[in-house]
């Protein structure tokens, strides 16, 4: 397996090793210690999976408390995935991080718990699956608005994307009370 740091420390790219001949390929999606040697929780405790169709945008959700780290692929189609340091008194807050996961590149995207998650679709349809670190708690879920001027994410649209309500009306980063934000804990 090959791990690529991003620009945030934590946020991790991974492209697992693909094993092919003529019958197909078999990839390894999870293996608990051979991931933990690269920091990323061995405890994973939901799978979820989400179908998309191009133009969907499903983000920039945050879990806290119950924050949830998630480990992300596509088994289908293709996604600009991005992830979003929002934990409060971090040196990266505010800044973003992306990457272009499909079922052709198989790639991995870890994003770490205190961190806003969204992706958009790019293929006709996308199969996304990712396992999480906390349960889902909606009563804890929030978002922060996808095209806030301040984070400057550069999503590969192609005119505006389809949202749910809770998207469209999300607040920007800088309307968030400080203390709904997570903390950062350090490196």
């Amino acid at each position: 397996m090959k791990v690529i740091e991003t620009k945030i420390p934590g946020v991790l790219l991974l492209e697992p090793r693909v094993f092919g001949d003529e019958r197909g390929w078999f990839i390894e999606t999870w293996q608990r210690e051979r991931y933990a040697e690269h920091g990323i929780p061995a405890s994973f405790v939901q799978d979820n999976q989400a179908y998309s169709r191009r133009g969907v945008l499903r983000g920039l959700h945050v879990q806290y408390p119950h924050s949830q780290g998630k480990l992300v692929q596509v088994t289908h189609g293709e996604v600009f995935d991005v992830a979003v340091d929002i934990r409060r008194g971090s040196p990266h807050f505010g800044r973003w991080v992306g990457a272009t996961l499909s079922g052709e590149n198989k790639r991995q995207f870890y994003v770490p718990e205190g961190f806003a998650h969204g992706y958009c679709v790019l293929s006709d349809e996308a199969l996304f699956s990712y396992k999480c670190t906390d349960l889902y708690h909606p009563e804890t879920q929030f978002s922060v608005r996808w095209d806030d001027p301040a984070l400057g994410i550069e999503w590969p649209l192609d005119g505006e994307p389809i949202l749910a309500d809770k998207d469209r009306d999300a607040p920007l980063l800088s309307e968030i009370p400080e203390n709904q934000l997570p903390p950062y804990e350090g490196a």
